[in-house]
Protein backbone atom coordinates (compact mmCIF):
# COMPACT_ATOMS: atom_id res chain seq x y z
CA UNK A 1 0.00 0.00 0.00
CA UNK A 2 2.33 2.46 1.20
CA UNK A 3 4.56 1.55 -1.96
CA UNK A 4 2.56 2.53 -4.28
CA UNK A 5 1.71 6.29 -2.82
CA UNK A 6 5.62 6.35 -2.58
CA UNK A 7 6.22 5.38 -6.29
CA UNK A 8 3.81 8.23 -7.16
CA UNK A 9 5.58 10.99 -5.04
CA UNK A 10 7.61 12.66 -7.64
CA UNK A 11 4.81 12.60 -10.13
CA UNK A 12 3.29 16.57 -10.48
CA UNK A 13 -0.39 17.67 -10.36
CA UNK A 14 -0.60 17.16 -14.18
CA UNK A 15 1.09 13.68 -14.38
CA UNK A 16 -1.36 12.27 -11.42
CA UNK A 17 -4.74 14.21 -13.14
CA UNK A 18 -3.43 12.92 -17.22
CA UNK A 19 -5.32 9.88 -16.49
CA UNK A 20 -8.52 11.53 -16.23
CA UNK A 21 -10.73 14.45 -18.20
CA UNK A 22 -12.81 15.75 -15.50
CA UNK A 23 -16.33 16.91 -16.36
CA UNK A 24 -18.30 18.44 -14.13
CA UNK A 25 -17.53 19.42 -9.74
CA UNK A 26 -20.25 16.86 -8.70
CA UNK A 27 -20.34 18.16 -4.73
CA UNK A 28 -17.96 19.53 -1.75
CA UNK A 29 -17.51 16.32 0.14
CA UNK A 30 -16.35 16.71 3.74
CA UNK A 31 -12.94 16.29 2.75
CA UNK A 32 -12.95 18.40 -0.67
CA UNK A 33 -14.41 18.38 -3.90
CA UNK A 34 -15.53 15.85 -6.04
CA UNK A 35 -15.61 15.47 -9.76
CA UNK A 36 -17.17 13.17 -12.26
CA UNK A 37 -14.45 12.53 -14.32
CA UNK A 38 -13.75 10.08 -17.61
CA UNK A 39 -11.01 7.69 -16.99
CA UNK A 40 -9.19 8.51 -20.42
CA UNK A 41 -7.70 4.61 -20.66
CA UNK A 42 -10.94 2.75 -20.69
CA UNK A 43 -13.38 5.42 -20.47
CA UNK A 44 -15.33 4.73 -17.79
CA UNK A 45 -16.86 7.19 -15.79
CA UNK A 46 -15.95 7.80 -12.39
CA UNK A 47 -15.79 9.86 -9.07
CA UNK A 48 -12.94 11.87 -8.31
CA UNK A 49 -12.13 13.00 -4.74
CA UNK A 50 -9.32 15.69 -4.31
CA UNK A 51 -8.36 16.09 -0.72
CA UNK A 52 -5.71 17.69 0.39
CA UNK A 53 -3.32 16.22 3.02
CA UNK A 54 -1.86 17.56 6.16
CA UNK A 55 1.55 17.42 5.16
CA UNK A 56 4.43 16.33 7.11
CA UNK A 57 7.28 15.38 6.01
CA UNK A 58 6.94 12.15 5.18
CA UNK A 59 4.52 12.94 2.43
CA UNK A 60 1.33 11.02 2.95
CA UNK A 61 0.61 10.97 6.77
CA UNK A 62 0.49 7.67 8.49
CA UNK A 63 -3.86 8.02 9.50
CA UNK A 64 -4.48 8.81 5.55
CA UNK A 65 -2.79 5.13 4.52
CA UNK A 66 -4.78 3.46 7.01
CA UNK A 67 -8.21 5.09 6.08
CA UNK A 68 -7.46 4.71 2.55
CA UNK A 69 -6.70 0.69 2.93
CA UNK A 70 -9.32 0.84 5.21
CA UNK A 71 -11.67 2.40 2.15
CA UNK A 72 -10.10 -0.03 0.16
CA UNK A 73 -11.06 -3.21 2.24
CA UNK A 74 -14.48 -1.68 2.97
CA UNK A 75 -15.30 -1.13 -0.63
CA UNK A 76 -15.30 -5.14 -1.13
CA UNK A 77 -18.76 -4.89 -0.17
CA UNK A 78 -20.95 -4.31 -2.71
CA UNK A 79 -23.58 -1.63 -0.44
CA UNK A 80 -20.26 0.26 -0.14
CA UNK A 81 -19.28 2.90 -2.71
CA UNK A 82 -15.54 1.24 -4.34
CA UNK A 83 -12.69 2.84 -4.31
CA UNK A 84 -10.93 2.13 -7.22
CA UNK A 85 -7.67 3.66 -7.14
CA UNK A 86 -5.74 6.40 -5.23
CA UNK A 87 -3.18 8.71 -7.19
CA UNK A 88 -1.39 11.40 -5.72
CA UNK A 89 0.16 14.67 -7.05
CA UNK A 90 0.79 18.10 -6.06
CA UNK A 91 -1.03 21.14 -6.23
CA UNK A 92 0.70 24.79 -7.26
CA UNK A 93 2.10 25.56 -3.77
CA UNK A 94 3.46 21.77 -3.64
CA UNK A 95 1.38 20.51 -1.50
CA UNK A 96 0.71 16.76 -1.53
CA UNK A 97 -3.03 16.16 -3.03
CA UNK A 98 -4.38 12.75 -3.07
CA UNK A 99 -7.05 11.77 -5.92
CA UNK A 100 -9.30 8.98 -4.70
CA UNK A 101 -10.86 7.42 -7.66
CA UNK A 102 -14.56 6.16 -6.97
CA UNK A 103 -17.14 3.90 -8.83
CA UNK A 104 -19.26 6.49 -10.26
CA UNK A 105 -23.09 6.65 -8.99
CA UNK A 106 -25.80 8.55 -10.67
CA UNK A 107 -28.05 9.72 -7.91
CA UNK A 108 -27.95 9.96 -3.93
CA UNK A 109 -30.88 8.55 -1.70
CA UNK A 110 -31.62 12.75 -1.26
CA UNK A 111 -32.12 13.19 -4.63
CA UNK A 112 -34.33 10.41 -5.39
CA UNK A 113 -36.26 11.09 -2.05
CA UNK A 114 -36.80 14.61 -3.54
CA UNK A 115 -38.04 13.59 -6.94
CA UNK A 116 -40.92 11.87 -5.13
CA UNK A 117 -41.61 14.82 -3.25
CA UNK A 118 -42.00 16.87 -6.34
CA UNK A 119 -44.29 14.45 -7.56
CA UNK A 120 -46.30 14.03 -4.27
CA UNK A 121 -46.54 10.33 -4.76
CA UNK A 122 -44.39 8.45 -1.95
CA UNK A 123 -41.27 5.78 -1.93
CA UNK A 124 -43.76 2.49 -2.95
CA UNK A 125 -43.34 0.01 -0.12
CA UNK A 126 -41.49 -2.45 -1.41
CA UNK A 127 -38.52 -0.14 -3.06
CA UNK A 128 -38.51 0.75 0.59
CA UNK A 129 -37.60 -2.24 1.77
CA UNK A 130 -35.25 -3.23 -0.24
CA UNK A 131 -33.26 0.17 -0.08
CA UNK A 132 -33.73 0.01 4.07
CA UNK A 133 -32.50 -3.79 3.74
CA UNK A 134 -29.61 -2.87 1.53
CA UNK A 135 -28.47 0.05 4.35
CA UNK A 136 -28.50 -2.54 7.00
CA UNK A 137 -26.02 -5.06 5.17
CA UNK A 138 -23.80 -2.54 3.86
CA UNK A 139 -23.87 -0.72 7.76
CA UNK A 140 -23.80 -4.19 9.29
CA UNK A 141 -20.78 -4.71 6.86
CA UNK A 142 -19.04 -1.38 8.32
CA UNK A 143 -20.15 -2.38 12.03
CA UNK A 144 -18.48 -6.01 11.71
CA UNK A 145 -14.95 -4.30 10.68
CA UNK A 146 -14.95 -2.23 13.38
CA UNK A 147 -15.92 1.02 11.29
CA UNK A 148 -18.35 3.48 12.42
CA UNK A 149 -19.18 5.83 10.04
CA UNK A 150 -21.04 8.53 11.90
CA UNK A 151 -22.73 10.54 9.08
CA UNK A 152 -25.31 8.76 7.87
CA UNK A 153 -27.50 10.65 5.96
CA UNK A 154 -29.55 10.24 2.65
CA UNK A 155 -26.99 12.67 0.46
CA UNK A 156 -24.36 9.83 1.91
CA UNK A 157 -26.21 7.00 0.31
CA UNK A 158 -25.15 6.77 -3.51
CA UNK A 159 -27.80 5.05 -5.72
CA UNK A 160 -28.21 3.35 -8.98
CA UNK A 161 -31.41 4.29 -10.65
CA UNK A 162 -31.35 1.03 -13.06
CA UNK A 163 -30.44 -1.39 -10.87
CA UNK A 164 -31.92 0.34 -7.21
CA UNK A 165 -28.61 -0.50 -5.80
CA UNK A 166 -27.99 1.61 -2.39
CA UNK A 167 -24.24 2.12 -1.49
CA UNK A 168 -22.86 4.22 1.41
CA UNK A 169 -20.47 6.72 0.57
CA UNK A 170 -18.58 9.58 2.72
CA UNK A 171 -16.68 6.70 5.02
CA UNK A 172 -13.58 9.02 5.04
CA UNK A 173 -14.42 10.09 8.47
CA UNK A 174 -15.05 6.34 9.97
CA UNK A 175 -12.33 5.98 12.34
CA UNK A 176 -11.87 2.22 12.80
CA UNK A 177 -13.27 2.38 16.65
CA UNK A 178 -11.01 0.79 18.55
CA UNK A 179 -11.74 -0.55 22.29
CA UNK A 180 -11.02 1.28 24.47
CA UNK A 181 -13.28 4.09 22.76
CA UNK A 182 -11.30 7.27 21.74
CA UNK A 183 -13.50 10.47 22.72
CA UNK A 184 -14.42 11.98 19.70
CA UNK A 185 -15.47 15.22 18.24
CA UNK A 186 -19.04 15.52 17.51
CA UNK A 187 -18.68 18.24 15.08
CA UNK A 188 -19.22 16.15 11.98
CA UNK A 189 -22.95 14.92 11.45
CA UNK A 190 -25.49 16.61 10.32
CA UNK A 191 -27.75 17.29 12.63
CA UNK A 192 -30.95 15.93 11.50
CA UNK A 193 -29.78 12.44 11.59
CA UNK A 194 -27.28 12.91 14.79
CA UNK A 195 -28.27 10.26 18.09
CA UNK A 196 -29.24 11.92 21.26
CA UNK A 197 -26.45 10.73 22.95
CA UNK A 198 -23.94 12.46 20.49
CA UNK A 199 -26.37 15.78 20.39
CA UNK A 200 -26.20 15.21 24.66
CA UNK A 201 -22.46 15.35 24.77
CA UNK A 202 -21.71 11.66 25.09
CA UNK A 203 -17.85 11.20 24.13
CA UNK A 204 -17.51 7.73 24.17
CA UNK A 205 -20.27 6.59 21.24
CA UNK A 206 -20.39 3.22 19.51
CA UNK A 207 -21.88 1.62 16.17
CA UNK A 208 -25.67 2.51 17.79
CA UNK A 209 -24.93 6.22 16.26
CA UNK A 210 -24.99 4.96 13.24
CA UNK A 211 -28.63 2.38 13.66
CA UNK A 212 -30.30 6.19 14.90
CA UNK A 213 -29.45 7.57 11.55
CA UNK A 214 -31.03 4.82 10.03
CA UNK A 215 -34.00 5.02 11.61
CA UNK A 216 -34.24 8.47 10.91
CA UNK A 217 -33.52 7.63 7.30
CA UNK A 218 -36.19 4.50 7.23
CA UNK A 219 -38.60 7.02 8.38
CA UNK A 220 -37.52 9.72 5.76
CA UNK A 221 -38.11 7.04 2.95
CA UNK A 222 -41.57 6.42 4.10
CA UNK A 223 -43.12 9.71 4.50
CA UNK A 224 -40.69 11.78 1.94
CA UNK A 225 -40.06 14.51 5.08
CA UNK A 226 -37.07 14.25 7.42
CA UNK A 227 -38.18 13.19 10.72
CA UNK A 228 -36.44 15.10 12.83
CA UNK A 229 -35.22 18.53 10.76
CA UNK A 230 -33.68 20.77 13.90
CA UNK A 231 -31.79 23.66 13.00
CA UNK A 232 -29.75 23.64 16.20
CA UNK A 233 -28.84 21.14 18.76
CA UNK A 234 -30.97 22.36 21.56
CA UNK A 235 -34.04 22.24 18.68
CA UNK A 236 -32.83 18.73 17.72
CA UNK A 237 -33.02 17.78 20.91
CA UNK A 238 -36.55 19.19 21.84
CA UNK A 239 -37.80 17.93 18.17
CA UNK A 240 -36.86 14.07 19.45
CA UNK A 241 -38.10 14.63 22.97
CA UNK A 242 -41.50 15.66 21.28
CA UNK A 243 -41.98 12.75 19.55
CA UNK A 244 -40.12 10.01 21.67
CA UNK A 245 -40.87 11.62 25.23
CA UNK A 246 -38.34 13.63 27.50
CA UNK A 247 -35.93 10.59 28.61
CA UNK A 248 -35.34 10.31 32.73
CA UNK A 249 -32.97 7.89 34.02
CA UNK A 250 -35.97 5.40 34.16
CA UNK A 251 -36.33 5.31 30.33
CA UNK A 252 -31.94 5.66 29.95
CA UNK A 253 -30.39 5.45 32.93
CA UNK A 254 -27.16 7.69 33.05
CA UNK A 255 -28.77 9.88 30.38
CA UNK A 256 -28.81 12.73 33.08
CA UNK A 257 -25.27 12.54 33.71
CA UNK A 258 -24.40 13.60 29.98
CA UNK A 259 -22.51 16.75 29.54
CA UNK A 260 -25.02 18.44 27.48
CA UNK A 261 -28.03 17.29 29.89
CA UNK A 262 -30.28 20.38 31.40
CA UNK A 263 -33.89 20.56 32.73
CA UNK A 264 -36.26 20.03 29.51
CA UNK A 265 -40.38 20.56 29.04
CA UNK A 266 -41.78 17.35 29.40
CA UNK A 267 -43.68 15.62 26.61
CA UNK A 268 -45.00 12.05 27.04
CA UNK A 269 -44.15 9.46 24.03
CA UNK A 270 -46.16 9.64 21.28
CA UNK A 271 -47.29 6.68 18.77
CA UNK A 272 -44.64 6.38 16.36
CA UNK A 273 -47.44 5.81 13.89
CA UNK A 274 -48.59 9.82 14.44
CA UNK A 275 -45.15 10.76 12.71
CA UNK A 276 -45.00 7.64 9.91
CA UNK A 277 -48.60 7.06 9.08
CA UNK A 278 -48.17 5.08 5.90
CA UNK A 279 -45.51 2.32 7.56
CA UNK A 280 -47.57 -1.18 8.42
CA UNK A 281 -46.61 -2.51 11.74
CA UNK A 282 -43.48 -4.35 11.19
CA UNK A 283 -42.18 -1.63 9.95
CA UNK A 284 -43.39 0.46 12.76
CA UNK A 285 -41.73 -2.23 15.27
CA UNK A 286 -38.07 -1.93 13.35
CA UNK A 287 -37.99 1.76 13.44
CA UNK A 288 -38.78 1.76 17.20
CA UNK A 289 -36.16 -0.87 17.86
CA UNK A 290 -33.72 1.37 15.85
CA UNK A 291 -34.82 4.60 17.61
CA UNK A 292 -34.75 3.18 21.23
CA UNK A 293 -33.32 6.24 23.93
CA UNK A 294 -30.44 3.82 25.70
CA UNK A 295 -27.95 2.88 22.90
CA UNK A 296 -27.50 -0.38 24.13
CA UNK A 297 -31.06 -1.29 23.33
CA UNK A 298 -31.18 -0.04 19.68
CA UNK A 299 -30.85 -2.64 17.25
CA UNK A 300 -27.80 -3.27 15.73
CA UNK A 301 -27.55 -3.72 11.71
CA UNK A 302 -27.18 -7.19 11.65
CA UNK A 303 -30.12 -7.89 13.98
CA UNK A 304 -31.90 -5.57 11.68
CA UNK A 305 -31.62 -7.36 8.92
CA UNK A 306 -32.88 -10.62 10.42
CA UNK A 307 -36.58 -8.45 11.51
CA UNK A 308 -39.72 -10.08 10.04
CA UNK A 309 -39.97 -6.41 8.06
CA UNK A 310 -37.82 -7.92 5.67
CA UNK A 311 -39.40 -11.35 5.48
CA UNK A 312 -41.39 -11.08 1.62
CA UNK A 313 -37.97 -9.05 0.29
CA UNK A 314 -36.26 -11.48 -1.97
CA UNK A 315 -33.17 -11.24 -0.73
CA UNK A 316 -30.91 -13.11 -3.25
CA UNK A 317 -31.10 -10.37 -5.76
CA UNK A 318 -29.51 -8.14 -3.47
Amino acid sequence: MENGFRENHNNNKSSAMDAFEKLEKVGEGTYGKVYRARDRATGKIVALKKTRLHEDDEGVPPTTLREVSLLRMLSMDPHVVRLLDVKQGQNKEGKTILYLVFEYMDTDLKKYIRSFRQTGDTVPPKIVKSLMYQLCKGVAFCHGHGVLHRDLKPHNLLMDRKTMMLKIADLGLARAFTLPMKKYTHEILTLWYRAPEVLLGATHYSTPVDMWSVGCIFAELVTNQALFPGDSELQQLLLIFRLMGTPNEELWPGVSKLMNWHEYPQWTPKKLSSAVPNLDNAGLDLLSKMLQYEPAKRISAKKAMEHPYFDELNKDCL
